[in-house]
């Protein structure tokens, strides 16, 4: 797990190294263990290195395999490295890093673009060829490592972060409209291309891109989750489906125990990182860290959910540590919070990502974690409302958009309106799509192509690599993953959601955490913004930056300002956080 950073030029001059060094300098948080920049003509490559695999520096990066005529930077962990360093052996290749990055190297050699499909893995990876002069950017199947990118004056530039490209410098920084309609309606998921700024744009998941010499590229994407059933997948039992997705789930939580330090796991306390833990303990991990973080009430609404947490570390004897933050702490991270995010997010799992990250990077350097289950096994609210809809995308508007066409036009200002709903334009596009007929699956492929990567893993990279914290996320396995896709969608819905992933938990974990209210990391005081919160983001959204921006309409902002805990979205977020959120961020990266 590292940062990754670059530039190419498309003509005769020599890359900017200069750059680069900078890119890579401003992620030293991703990689706090190693530092190389290097530069072949026209192509110079960054690295920032967390030693996971292979601690030698025989795994340093960029990596260049000069008989091969390749060099490489890679962000990520490849978990069956080892199988796939043994068939390259057979085939003749040697070696002389045990890295998982050197077996990419090996494999773009033997299979070129195919050997994306052969990884079991998460990564971000440039590969430069110095013969013909091309580029190659791959990210993995669920975009659960980050690629950022920007092309101008002739040069592109790439990053693992979007702040890492603002450092590099001759960045467009103005508004993306488009970006700008998402991030107000789809609770702040901003599908590739687009992010928030005109000037930066991201790789989609499951996706390899070639660059040739002179700037011209082609895209190929090698994965995509099915949703087609087989007449045996229709009639196969709840039993059966219940057995094989525990026996997925066990095959990619030892998948994710490959590493040359221990691995422990964030234990929220919910189903999906108990589970985690139960099948890391019947895999005989000894001593296994876990770790959970709690808040300072609000408003009445508790801000942590310790009784469960505390109920599965006693089960497995856990090595377990709780982390309560007192409001006031919470305030004062908040900008190291906001300025670690390479896009503004408003879920308030945010801070809670970023102090718990903190506090567990003071103990290990990899864990597990429980993200990807609720839009793999269908643990939404708005899934069963997706059941035999007339018209399934506007279902789903009206049971996840944050707010109306209408409303997103009386609240940003009107040089920054979009002439239609751009979300509801691209979930229509989507759905439209062959190869998902039922609404539920049209909704869980959307889910997982598109708001699973630019939400909740798109949080968990961004907040525990700001602490030099890799996390793995064995429910985006993408052979379980597959699984789902087959699994009809009753199954999932059943028991209130992911019934066939409880019916799983049932023989590991014990009932209390199963049959539970579904939980997520409460932060009331973002919630119901009062006091000095409230005073925060009246200061954010009316000092001198906000209003020479003027992306909010100043009635809509005094709505706010008035009563703001009269206006909660419908997934229990708050519309003056949503707004406030957006300019800390663009004023936390100077922008």
């Amino acid at each position: 797990m590292c940062g990754i950073c670059g530039e190419v030029v498309f003509g005769d001059d020599l890359a900017n190294t200069a750059r680069v060094d900078r890119m890579a300098r401003a992620m030293a948080a991703r990689g706090p263990d190693a530092m190389g920049v290097s530069m072949r003509g026209r192509v110079a490559f960054g690295h920032r290195r967390l030693k996971i695999i292979d601690l030698s520096d025989k795994g340093a990066q960029p990596m260049t395999d000069m008989s091969l005529g390749l060099s490489l930077v890679f962000n990520g962990c490849i978990y069956n490295y080892q199988d796939l360093r043994t068939e390259l052996q057979a085939k003749g290749h040697s070696f002389v890093s045990t890295s998982d990055t050197e077996v990419i190297l090996k494999a773009w050699a033997q299979w070129g673009a195919d050997c994306f499909s052969r990884f079991h893995g998460m990564f971000a990876v440039a590969i430069h060829e110095h013969d013909s002069g091309r580029l190659h950017l791959a990210r993995d199947r669920f975009g659960i490592k980050p690629l950022y990118y920007s092309e101008a004056g002739g040069r592109l530039a790439f990053a693992s972060s979007l702040p890492a490209l603002l450092a590099g410098g001759d960045i467009d920084t103005s508004i993306d409209r488009i970006a700008l309609n998402h991030y107000m309606s789809w609770h702040a998921v901003v599908p590739a291309p687009h992010t928030i700024l005109k000037g930066v744009r991201k790789l989609p998941a499951a996706t390899v891109r070639t660059i040739d010499k002179n700037g011209a590229f082609k895209d190929v994407t090698y994965w995509e989750p099915r949703f087609e059933k087989s007449s045996e997948d229709l009639n196969r039992s709840a039993d059966e489906w219940r057995d094989m997705v525990l026996d997925g789930l066990r095959t990619a939580v030892r998948r994710r125990m490959v590493a040359d330090v221990p691995v422990g796991v964030l234990l929220s306390g919910g189903v999906d990182s108990s589970l985690i833990v139960g099948l890391l303990a019947e895999e005989g991990q000894k001593d296994l860290a876990t770790f959970s973080i709690g808040f300072e009430e609000a408003n009445g609404e508790k801000g942590d959910e310790f009784v469960y947490s505390d109920l599965i570390a006693e089960r497995y004897g856990t090595d377990h540590k709780k982390i309560f933050i007192p409001s006031s702490e919470l305030q004062g991270n908040l900008p190291g919070a906001i300025k670690a995010m390479s896009e503004p997010m408003v879920s308030y799992d945010n801070i809670g990502f970023y102090l718990l990250s903190r506090e567990v990077s003071k103990y290990i350097k990899v864990v597990q974690s429980g993200q990807g289950a609720d839009e793999v096994f269908a643990g939404y609210h708005w899934y069963p409302k997706m059941v035999g809809a007339n018209t399934p995308s506007a279902a789903y508007r009206d049971a996840f958009f944050d707010r109306s066409n209408q409303a997103m036009n009386e609240a940003i200002s009107p040089e920054y309106q979009c002439d239609r709903d751009e979300s509801l334009a691209f979930v229509e596009q989507h759905f439209a799509r062959p190869g998902a007929d039922d609404p539920v699956d049209k909704a869980l492929r959307l889910d997982t192509n598109v708001m699973l990567v630019d939400d909740p893993v798109k949080r968990v990279d961004n907040h525990s690599m700001a602490w030099g914290l890799e996390a793995r996320v064995p429910f985006l396995d993408h052979e379980l993953v597959e699984l789902a896709g087959r699994i009809p969608a009753e199954h999932k819905l059943a028991q209130g959601g992911k019934g066939v992933l409880k019916e799983a938990a049932r023989l590991v974990v014990p009932a209390e955490v199963i049959d539970r209210p579904k939980g997520y990391f409460p932060v009331p005081a973002l919630k119901y913004i009062q006091g000095s919160y409230l005073d925060m983001v009246r200061d954010t959204l009316t000092n001198e930056s906000a209003r020479s921006r003027g992306l909010f309409q100043e009635a809509y902002l005094d709505k706010l300002f008035k009563d703001p805990t009269k206006y909660i979205t419908k997934l229990r977020g708050s519309e003056l956080w949503q707004a406030a959120l957006l300019e800390m961020w663009l004023q936390a990266q100077e922008v």
